[in-house]
């Protein structure tokens, strides 16, 4: 996938897969690969930098939690209300532009 498509959306990616179950980073990198089967995927120099800009926001709220498989506690990302309504908006206007672009193929 052009990379340039994604680059605009990283923010509604993270969103979006935030609204089914808050997680950890790399744990979110996982779940986007796997829920777009591949096509898309995530660096951890685009992933983190997002995440923070998303909490300064008031978009996700912080926790820790430690891992099944042992290790130091990880950093986890929920949703707050705010990031759900963030969410919704960023969904509506993306709809509006895939719609644009659709009426011009």
């Amino acid at each position: 996938m052009d990379i340039n498509l994604f680059k605009g959306n990283l923010d509604l990616i993270l969103l979006s897969v935030l609204q089914r179950e808050s997680g950890y980073g790399l744990d979110l990198a996982k779940r986007v690969e796997a829920l777009t089967g591949g096509r898309i995927t995530l660096n951890v120099g685009s992933l983190y930098p997002a995440l923070h800009r998303l909490e300064r926001a008031g978009f996700l709220q912080t926790g820790e939690a430690t891992l099944a498989r042992g290790g130091p506690p990880v950093r986890t990302y929920a949703l707050t209300d705010a990031g759900r309504a963030e969410l919704a908006r960023r969904r509506e206007n993306y709809a509006a532009f895939d719609r644009a672009l659709r009426s011009l193929w």
